[in-house]
């Protein structure tokens, strides 16, 4: 009898045994940026909760990590590789079976763009438009010289200074009655989104998604009429020596998860987890904001996501694997 027992116990934890011998060791770059701490702290709870696997999060940077990917074949995952910095290598690792693009981890991509206060847009639409906007600098107070309006732009180094400043030309807005401003650093630009808001005042400027500025306050993307060109962005618009500007607007960052082909192979059910899972830029900046209001980092942020996006992440996993997320909650 007492070998009978034993036999029907261990058959009993046979499916749970089994089920976590499918997945072994997963290693998920953990990048020093909240969007990306996040997704990799999501991840991990997700593949140790729903799979079974055994997860170890090592630090990670775009550049380092890729090339640690290519050359080393680690970390398995780097959950947002905002891939443009680095795209040549990056295809040359997938072209030669080494790494896989899996999914866009930001569904819309990396945006960037000239942003008006939604109050503002509410209040006056043709703000929604270029046209509008160089009608009306009176709206946007610059705070050296009320005779002009005040367009924010970049803090002096970033590669978005130059394109701010081409589209500024571009876009003829000194004729208009407009004058760039320096925000001197990227606390002082979004410094100055909340200082707008606070008072309800006019606010014109340079900003990128996702960010928790933008899932703090509601802002209204400014549209130049101009469709994207691409080529033109790359070639003339982000130089310092383009002559010549023209309007278009910012072509979406391609922000990508990057697998090992090992791990894909190795984990095909783990990594078909990695071929659904997205977010879009309006729900990662409402997740941004809510860490910085709560001081939150990566690992209790997905915690809180878990908890309270059902809906959303539980379309990325087969439906016995949700099950044993939410039991594990």
């Amino acid at each position: 009898m007492r070998n009978i027992l034993l036999v029907t116990g261990a058959l009993a934890l046979a499916p749970t045994v089994s089920f976590a011998a499918d997945c072994g060791d997963v290693s998920i770059a953990d990048m020093n940026w909240s969007s990306a701490s996040l997704m990799a702290n999501v991840d991990k709870f997700i593949l140790e909760n729903g799979y079974g696997c055994a997860v170890d999060l090592v630090p990670g940077d775009t550049m380092p990590t890729g090339t640690s990917m290519l050359e080393k074949n680690e970390p398995d995952v780097a959950p947002e590789m905002w891939a443009n910095a680095s795209l040549d290598a990056l295809q040359k690792g997938i072209d030669e079976k080494r790494l896989r693009f899996s999914v866009d981890s930001l569904s819309d991509g990396g945006e960037e763009g000239f942003w008006v206060p939604k109050y503002l847009a509410d209040k006056y639409p043709e703000l929604a438009t270029i046209e509008g906007v160089l009608k009306h600098p009176e709206l946007f107070d610059h705070p050296e010289d009320e005779n002009l309006g005040g367009l924010y732009g970049c803090p002096a180094g970033w590669n978005c200074q130059i394109s701010t400043v081409n589209l500024f030309k571009a876009l003829n807005m000194e004729e208009a009655g407009f004058e760039i401003i320096d925000p001197g650093s990227a606390a002082g630009l979004s410094g100055s989104i909340a200082r707008a808001y606070e008072r309800e005042q006019g606010w014109l400027g340079y900003y990128w998604a996702p960010t928790a500025i933008l899932g703090k306050y509601e802002m209204v993307k400014v549209d130049f009429g101009s469709g994207i060109n691409k080529e033109h962005f790359v070639d003339c618009i982000t130089q310092e020596d383009c002559l010549d500007p023209k309007p278009t607007m910012y072509p979406p960052s391609f922000v990508t998860t990057v697998t090992t082909e090992d791990f894909a192979t190795r984990e095909p059910q783990a990594y078909e987890y990695f071929t659904k899972r997205a977010f879009t830029n309006k729900d990662m900046n409402r997740l941004l904001a809510w860490m910085e209001e709560n001081q939150a980092d990566g690992e209790i942020a997905a915690e809180h996501f878990i908890e309270n996006n059902e809906n959303l992440w539980t379309k990325w996993v087969p439906a016995d694997v949700a099950t044993k997320i939410k039991s594990s909650l």
